[in-house]
């Protein structure tokens, strides 16, 4: 697994925090893939947008977070919709 994927797998934040995926709710995750996308436009600014390797993990992860966060968020939906009016049956 790359630094990227691992990055996404755990959740780490700039600030060091790491959540569990399994408790990382589609707020956590959104803000996680905000701070990718600063992290995206900070590596342009400091000129490691000539280092591939770099952002082909960064996009990588990228692409990661906003899949797990929109799964995050069609789930919630879900749930409060089911809570709301009962589990669909049919």
């Amino acid at each position: 697994m790359n630094l990227a994927a691992e990055r996404v797998f755990k959740n780490e934040m700039f600030d060091g925090h790491q959540t569990d995926d399994a408790d990382a709710t589609a707020a956590d995750l959104q803000g996680y893939l905000a701070q990718l996308h600063a992290e995206r436009a900070l590596a342009s600014l400091e000129g490691l947008d000539r280092n591939a390797a770099y952002l082909a993990d960064l996009d990588e992860a990228m692409v990661e977070a906003e899949h797990a966060y929109v799964i995050a968020a069609v789930t919630e939906i879900a749930r409060l919709r089911a809570e709301l009016n009962g589990p669909l049956v049919g």
